[in-house]
């Protein structure tokens, strides 16, 4: 399917595929996404950052995460090289855990992709963290970045969270809802 790109900023482009039969199909696209589920499985505890977010003029519980890449430049760069994304994202999350939640995660594992919808491209990976620990360091967070971390809820805590709109960013309280329910012991839900 050919494509071109008829309108560009930093992070958003606005792309004309066209169909077999001639359409002309229209699509936003922005670079990709992580974010990262810290969990102690022992004590059914999930780790959320609490953040200031622009859009909400609010603060907001959070998983942590970011971009993938930081411009559309960079990731039309990483597209025409035809490589798997999961191997950067992989490493984002590593990344990202240390910046806006001060938790030194080894490993991630690829939980679910949340892909928002067929006329705006902008994908969500989600990991589940694995061999971490808090940092001595804290947090690195960029400049401008209103990060609280250290905010440990319950399973049940973080489901009522959500049904009560305290986790603004409903895409992944959907996918949260759906990793407590697979990890969670006994037969709370």
């Amino acid at each position: 399917m050919s494509e071109s790109i008829y309108a560009k900023g930093r992070l958003f482009e606005l792309v004309h595929r066209e169909q077999p039969d001639g359409r002309i199909f229209e699509v936003a696209r922005r670079a990709p996404g992580v974010r990262v589920i810290i969990a102690d499985l022992q004590k059914q505890e999930l780790l959320l950052t609490r953040e200031f977010r622009r859009e909400l003029q609010d603060w907001d519980y959070r998983l942590p995460g970011g971009k993938v890449f930081d411009s559309l430049e960079e990731y039309r760069l990483f597209r025409e090289g035809g490589e798997d994304v999961i191997m950067p994202a992989k490493q984002k999350a590593i990344d990202e855990s240390i910046e806006e939640a001060g938790v030194e995660v080894k490993d991630v594992e690829l939980f679910k992709i949340s892909t928002l919808g067929a006329t705006m491209e902008w994908d969500l990976f989600v990991f589940e963290a694995h061999e971490w620990r808090i940092s001595e360091n804290g947090q690195r967070l960029e400049s401008g970045e209103q990060i609280e971390t250290n905010n440990w809820f319950s399973y049940e805590r973080v489901n009522e969270m959500i049904l009560n709109d305290e986790l603004k960013e409903e895409r992944i309280a959907l996918i949260l809802m759906q990793w407590i329910k697979k990890n969670q012991k006994g037969d709370k839900l």
